[in-house]
């Protein structure tokens, strides 16, 4: 695993700080498992990601990724920047409040695991969607995030994943309640190897930046997400 200074990063310009605090970390208390010690950088990489999920974005902490990294959940395989970007950006753009129940870093090899239970508002059903996850963060040699991998456990609440992806069937199936969990916990398996899901993922990723605004200068991310908060507030 790298280990870099709490302080600094080493990128093609020179040293770019990395505090928490610099970068606008939010989600800034990381919680170990017993026998588990991050690094400060790497508690500064999670930390990063973290708020990612909380769709949180700014180009802060998308600097603290590799230009060329890869981003995949059971939805979509994003790599290079403007197509992890524009996932990240819709995620904070599209589903509202997100807020993160829990976290725990199991691993501090590299691959960095996080176990992570994460709350999300699906507009069209309006109402808490809990996703339970092992995410996966993988570390290039200068420090920066190579890959980061959303692996959906299926340990969910009252069929709550069925009624994001198949909010339509289950408005007219409740009784299949049962059967739709299931279902998509087959596919959230198979989403890593079957050809057609796949390539359902690849288009997904391909298709995300040209309808995801992903902000180009610091003063454009800091308008975006002072929308963004502003959107927030009026809803509660």
């Amino acid at each position: 695993m790298v280990d870099r200074p709490a302080s600094t990063v080493r990128n093609g310009i020179g040293a770019v700080p990395t505090s928490m605090k610099q970068l606008g970390i939010s989600n800034n208390l990381i919680i170990e498992a017993p026998g588990v010690d991050l690094s400060p950088y790497n508690k500064i990489l999670v930390g990063a990601v973290l708020d990612l999920f909380e769709g949180k974005p700014t180009l802060k902490h998308l600097s603290l990724w590799n230009p060329d990294a890869t981003f995949i959940d059971p939805i979509t395989t994003a790599q290079g920047y403007n197509r992890y970007a524009a996932q990240w950006y819709a995620l904070a753009q599209v589903l509202g409040p997100v807020e993160i129940q829990s976290h725990e870093v199991v691993s501090s090899g590299n691959p960095i695991e996080v176990k992570l239970h994460n709350r999300y508002t699906i507009p069209s059903i309006n109402k808490p969607q809990d996703i339970h996850s092992l995410v996966k963060i993988w570390v290039d040699g200068d420090g920066k995030i190579d890959r980061v991998e959303d692996r959906w456990d299926g340990e969910l609440p009252e069929g709550a994943l069925s009624e994001t992806v198949f909010w339509f069937a289950n408005a007219v199936m409740r009784l299949m309640r049962r059967f739709l969990d299931a279902a998509f916990r087959v596919y959230c398996s198979a989403a890593w190897w079957l050809p057609p899901i796949v390539a359902f993922r690849k288009v997904l990723a391909m298709t995300m930046p040209v309808i995801v605004k992903v902000p180009r200068t610091e003063e454009e991310d800091i308008k975006m997400r002072a929308i963004r908060e502003g959107f927030e507030d009026e809803k509660e």
